[in-house]
C-alpha cells in the first residue's frame, strides 16, 4: 500500500491514539470514571490510530483517494 499520510498527520494521529490508549488503560483500571464499554473501544481506536500512524498508511484514505503526503 502506498504511503499516504503527511508528517503533521502523522504526528496528530501518533498523539491521539497514546492519549485513547492511555484513557482506555485509565478506565479499565477504574481510575477514571467512565463507562466499562468505553474502554475496548477507545483500544482499538489507539491501535488503530497508532498503527495508521507509524505506519504513514491508512485504508480509508486509500479508499477516498486522498493524501496529506
Amino acid at each position: 500500500m502506498e504511503k499516504n499520510v503527511g508528517s503533521t498527520d502523522q504526528l496528530v494521529r501518533v498523539l491521539v491514539g497514546a492519549v485513547a490508549g492511555v484513557v482506555s488503560l485509565a478506565t479499565l483500571a477504574g481510575v477514571i470514571g467512565l463507562p466499562a464499554i468505553l474502554s475496548p473501544i477507545l483500544g482499538v481506536v489507539a491501535v488503530a490510530m497508532l498503527v495508521t500512524g507509524l505506519t504513514s498508511t491508512c485504508w480509508l484514505y486509500s479508499l477516498l483517494g486522498v493524501s496529506t503526503r
